[in-house]
């Protein structure tokens, strides 16, 4: 069964919205916000065992950047730690844009982005079970 769980944080240019699809098997993330929503980023995170502990849950990421953007600086982290929680594939395309952004709009993105996430983490506990090593 399909599932939708959406989430938002911030507010005006910096509100981030993100929207999660529970497939059964993996995690898809829509992750948009700023002024000019957009896909600036796509990052496919796959959770194994970690190669320095076997114990622990680490992944491995493929990222694809579009041309000129950074998105994926904030879609990468995000995607890594979604599914190390969740023990399942993860997907986040992400655009966030704020015209002439300053360091403390990008910061204020990033952050919402943050909270936006564990928002979803939060919210995760009812629907998966969660990685018990994580964090």
């Amino acid at each position: 069964m399909i599932k939708n769980l959406f989430f938002a944080a911030g507010e005006g240019k910096h509100r981030v919205q993100l929207q999660a699809t529970l497939t059964g098997e993996g995690i898809i993330i829509s992750l948009f916000g700023g002024e000019k929503p957009h896909v600036g980023a796509v990052v496919l995170s796959i959770p194994r065992p970690s190669l320095a502990d076997p114990g622990r849950l680490s992944c491995t990421s493929t990222v694809v950047p579009r041309l000129g953007h950074k998105d994926d600086e904030i879609a990468k982290p995000l995607a890594e730690e979604l599914a190390k929680a969740s023990g399942q594939p993860v997907v986040v395309v992400a655009g966030l844009h704020v015209e002439r952004a300053q360091a403390e709009d990008i910061n204020l993105l990033v952050e919402n982005s943050r909270q936006a996430m564990q928002q979803l983490l939060n919210n995760l506990k009812s629907y998966l079970k969660i990685n018990a090593n994580f964090r």
